[in-house]
């Protein structure tokens, strides 16, 4: 087994973990005027505040009574009546902070994280300097994609005091602006200071984005075993991530089996619902794919699941059902995910305007290589081919293996009429076909049966059912028949 110091050579889970602090304050009862005025309703709490007089109180708003009966409903119920005690509140609006987060990151409701934001301004009213406030609020930055304002605190946090926690932010937020030899470092001061299942995941998603598949699972593994039981979240995403490196690995056993682990954790984990969803798409299983995606959409119903269950309902020529989900992914896209709508655009060759529009203000926030493709496949559609060129080199830059980056790099080359790069983007994505989207697929297998020569023209065929390719065929036929 490596040791903390070997571990990194590049890595990005979204979470920091808890940290205690006890610091004595007491809070007056007129909090309990406040909030009693308040609505009760889980969604109208998470709604932006209107009244000037709540947004003066954030302790009204997070002690605001929350809907639910799941064991982190009845934590937050728990502390919230700690802190109307008006007993060492400090500590118990920290912990019901990082209570809040592990709530949004249960429900994937993101008004909880902003209910976290507010029990960071209420340590920093009675504690402006405050670390623990600091660390909490640029973990809700963090996970609000403001990385920017991420950065700075956690670079603050660093100078202060240099917890493992506080790397880890750092890291984050670097990682996501595309600085990746910055965050290397960063994750492998937390490595260091603390190697536990947080520096584990990190360093497992930066080597799969630098193209090392077989360390990414290396690493997933110690973090997966790492993983307690009792934090069923975290063992869900760990082990639905590792199942994720098994899929583009070829070995669909065991990726099932993982996913099965992730679910038996959270029997309606979304990320693992959504991952089921594609590895039987990927075996042509329309019908149990659309079962999943189904139930994963309506859980978490952002771009990226209703864009899969979109192209699931017409594999599965269910095409009246599959333009109703576009239909509310191209109305929400916008605020959810303007990424994977840019990318969704571009790829059916709608509003190619609105699309290359809405990639360049990412591109304000985040510079990462994911970002980096949605722009160029945004500039392609636009018919911006020099651009185009230029951004998906800027992609490919980190040696990503992915199959979508090498779909949309072969497009671009063939369109350029780069011939040899187009042949040399069209066999990798080919080896990683199964990681597409049908639609995907399908413009892919046209593009090689074509020699790409006529892409730039081809509708996508919504109808046309598809191999996987000559070597994902092979792969999956060898798993399936087992």
């Amino acid at each position: 087994m490596e040791t903390g110091k070997q571990l990194i050579s590049s890595f990005a889970s979204k979470y920091a973990g808890k940290i205690l602090i006890f610091v004595a304050l007491l809070v007056g009862i007129t909090c309990l005027l406040i909030f009693s005025a308040l609505p009760e309703k889980k969604s109208d709490a998470n709604k932006p505040a209107t009244s000037a007089s709540i947004l003066d109180n954030p302790l009204a708003l997070v002690l605001t009574p929350q809907s639910g009966d799941s064991p982190i409903d009845k934590e937050i119920s728990r502390l919230q009546q700690q802190i109307r005690s008006g007993r060492n509140a400090l500590a118990w609006l920290e912990q019901l902070g990082w209570a809040f987060v592990a709530k949004a990151r249960e429900s994937f409701d993101p008004g909880f994280y902003k209910l976290a934001e507010q029990c960071a301004r209420c340590i920093e009213k009675r504690n402006p300097q405050s670390q623990e406030a600091m660390l909490l609020r640029g973990h809700v930055l963090q996970n609000l994609h403001r990385f920017k304002e991420s950065e700075t605190l956690s670079r603050r946090l660093v100078a202060q005091r240099g917890l493992s926690f506080d790397y880890g932010l750092l890291g984050d937020a670097l990682m996501e602006q595309g600085k990746l030899s910055d965050a290397v470092e960063a994750y492998q001061r937390m490595m260091n200071l603390k190697p536990d299942l947080h520096a584990y995941a990190r360093a497992a998603h930066m080597r799969w984005l630098k193209g090392d598949l077989a360390g990414a699972i290396e690493a997933m593994q110690l973090a997966v075993d790492a993983a307690s039981p009792l934090n069923t979240e975290s063992a869900a995403w760990v082990n639905t991530r590792l199942a994720m490196y098994l899929f583009q690995a070829g070995k669909f056993q065991e990726a099932d089996q993982r996913c099965a682990i992730a679910l038996s954790f959270q029997s309606n984990y979304p990320p693992a619902l959504l991952l089921k969803g594609k590895m039987l798409l990927a075996r042509n299983r329309f019908s149990e794919a659309v079962a999943a995606l189904q139930n994963a959409a309506r859980l978490n119903p952002l771009p990226e699941y209703q864009w899969t269950l979109a192209d699931a309902l017409r594999a599965a020529a269910r095409e009246n059902e599959a333009s109703g989900i576009e239909a509310q992914l191209r109305e929400h896209g916008v605020t959810n995910d303007p990424r994977t709508l840019a990318l969704f655009l571009a790829t059916r060759r709608e509003s190619p305007e609105t699309s290359l529009r809405l990639a360049k203000a990412e591109l304000n926030s985040r510079s990462d290589v994911f970002t980096h493709d949605a722009l160029a496949w945004s500039l392609a559609a636009a018919g911006k081919l020099s651009e185009a060129q230029s951004e998906i080199q800027r992609a490919l830059a980190e040696g990503t293996e992915d199959g979508r980056l090498f779909f949309h790099a072969a497009m671009i080359a063939s369109q350029a009429g780069h011939t040899a790069d187009a042949d040399r983007w069209l066999r990798k994505a080919n080896e990683l076909s199964h990681l597409l989207l049908p639609s995907e697929r399908n413009q892919l297998q046209n593009a090689a049966a074509s020699d790409a020569k006529q892409w730039a023209s081809l509708a996508p065929n919504s109808k046309k059912t598809f191999s996987l390719g000559r070597n994902t065929a092979r792969k999956t036929q060898a798993q399936t028949n087992t």
